[in-house]
């Protein structure tokens, strides 16, 4: 006789239903089973009772021996006494098992745990082997696999996992190539640059203001905004700024004596501020174009330029005047003259919005 043997050690049949064990027959092992599952349907041990019925359903088919089913447990606690409950039931099994054959089992676990009660099953018969059932949906190894393929489907998670690792990925095939190419020192400094740029770019949130930029610039061009053209020209601008400020920076640096903090900032200014207004000038007379062709023009607006001018004549004496280039009479006249052209344009400008209007906004019919 073949008797296939379904081992529970810490009796979560009995805790769980209330059915009494051992269990013997295919019926009996099935509504345990059915029990166990409808109680708790995320315990293994169920599985283990149904993978002992098909098993018995196979081996009957089988074999033309005799096969029985039937289901043992333990108790909750400590293995050796569980292993000994487990032995006392089987030596019930096999008292009510009255043919004089021959019996030999199949043990059926869920486990590593399970299975150290095999000795105690060997010792009291022949075991021709051992079944451990696996489920396929187990909790890690489903959770492991939807978490993988929900960030191979998510473009955000996707881009901050896949792509540094890629950069990572690529710094043997570079290291290949500049080898061919005959730079061998330059491939980790790329790679790493790469990923350097990649892991800034996303800690500053660059690459969700490059998204906005850029879409922005395509709703300019399709409506007609003159910004997109006055802010290519101001950023022109400020580059040529940048490159005059250098140029002033390394002309000051020629003359005798050593410069200070101050004396560097102010040498750079001197020689880019002029760049850097007219940068300013131009951008914001394309939005007070924009604001007028929208209907939502305010007479306010044009003190934009008039300030950036102000400003600009302002920080231009004071970085001359620390380079000692001119005195203080003349600082002093420059920040009057800034003054008087920041006023005379907020009055001017208030007077005319009060008096012409033109400021409410169009509304369309």
């Amino acid at each position: 006789m073949l008797l296939v043997l379904c081992v529970d050690l810490d009796d979560d049949i009995g805790r769980k239903t209330g059915v009494e064990t051992p269990v013997v027959g295919r019926d009996a092992v099935e509504g345990a089973a059915v029990a166990l599952a409808t109680a708790d349907p995320e315990d293994s041990d169920a599985n283990v009772l149904f993978e002992g019925i098909h098993l018995h359903d196979e081996l009957r088919e089988e074999s033309s021996e005799s096969v029985e089913v039937a289901a043992v447990t333990g108790t909750e606690g400590s293995d050796v006494v569980a292993n000994r409950a487990v032995g006392e039931e089987i030596d019930t099994v096999l008292a009510g098992l009255t043919t004089g054959e021959d019996i030999r089992a199949i043990v059926v676990t869920d486990g590593a745990q399970d299975e150290s009660v095999v000795p105690v099953i060997r010792s009291r018969i022949d075991i021709d082997g051992v079944r451990r059932v696996v489920v396929r949906q187990a909790e890690d190894l489903e959770s492991m696999y939807y978490t993988i393929k929900q960030v191979l489907n998510d473009p955000e998670t996707r881009g901050t996992i896949l792509v540094p690792l890629g950069i990572l990925l690529l710094i043997y095939p570079l290291a290949v190539l500049a080898d061919v190419m005959g730079m061998p020192g330059d491939a980790l400094g790329v790679a790493s640059g790469l990923l350097g740029l990649y892991l800034l770019s996303r800690g500053l949130g660059l690459g969700e203001w490059l998204d906005a930029a850029v879409e922005r610039a395509r709703t300019g061009l399709y409506a007609g905004r003159v910004t997109i053209v006055t802010y290519v020209v101001a950023l022109t601008l400020l580059v040529i700024g940048a490159a005059s400020g250098f140029e002033m920076l390394t002309a000051v640096r020629e003359g005798p004596g050593m410069l200070g903090a101050g004396e560097t900032v102010a040498a750079v200014i001197a020689g880019s501020i002029h760049w850097l207004a007219a940068a300013g000038i131009t951008s914001s007379l394309g939005q007070v174009t924009d604001e007028y062709l929208a209907g939502a023009f305010r007479w306010r607006y044009l003190n934009a330029p008039f300030y950036i001018l102000a400003i600009a004549g302002v920080v231009h004496a004071v970085s001359l005047y620390v380079l000692g280039r001119v005195d203080l009479s003349y600082l002093a006249m420059m920040l009057t003259a800034g003054t008087l052209l920041g006023l005379f344009s907020t009055l001017a400008f208030a007077i005319a919005e009060s008096r012409i209007g033109g400021g409410e906004p169009r509304v369309s019919t």
